[in-house]
């Protein structure tokens, strides 16, 4: 597996604006996470609609820790975590990298905080690549509402193998340096 960055404890990568903080993962963050992720309701459109789940969340986070290349979402007034989210498959030859794995608690929906991640984590990544990706689950409308106000538009559809599990139809969106419309 390719990585855009790398996280270790001699690189401490931190994304930011006004309103959101994204922090490397670590396993300490664990515990913190898993309760804005036991959110059974914050899952219900997702490919897998049991991560609130201890067992399940355990597969995901250790995906995400495996991924080195994970951040924790830290909503910077109050400084609570609110949610995780990553870079992977990036992919060196044809200059793209995907974000995703992205989830935010139930109570900040709906204030734009999605976006702000997507706004830096798209800024940041388009300093290295030219095109972005996205996976979204084939029935998850309101992630699909939401990746379209980017930019991004749907170029195809396939199953996607998440860390320790089945395969899942997702569909595949694509932002490029000239279509992005998150300033």
């Amino acid at each position: 597996m390719s990585v855009l960055f790398k996280f270790n404890s001699d690189f401490d990568l931190c994304l930011q604006n006004d309103l959101v903080v994204l922090k490397p993962l670590q396993k300490q963050h664990f515990d913190s996470l898993f309760l804005v992720a036991s959110d059974k309701l914050l899952w219900a459109q997702h490919p897998n609609p049991e991560r609130y789940k201890l067992e399940h969340f355990t597969t995901f986070f250790e995906g995400a820790i495996a991924s080195d290349n994970a951040f924790l979402i830290v909503e910077k007034v109050t400084n609570e975590i609110i949610g995780c989210t990553r870079f992977y498959d990036y992919n060196k030859v044809d200059k793209s990298v995907f974000i995703g794995y992205t989830f935010i608690a139930r109570k900040f929906w709906g204030k734009g905080l999605n976006q702000q991640v997507k706004k830096i984590m798209i800024a940041h990544a388009f300093n290295y690549v030219d095109k972005i990706l996205f996976h979204i689950g084939s029935e998850n409308r309101r992630s699909q509402i939401a990746i379209s106000r980017t930019g991004a538009v749907k170029i195809t559809e396939q199953l996607v193998e998440y860390f320790g599990e089945q395969p899942k139809l997702n569909f595949v969106y694509e932002i490029t340096k000239n279509t992005h419309i998150l300033n």
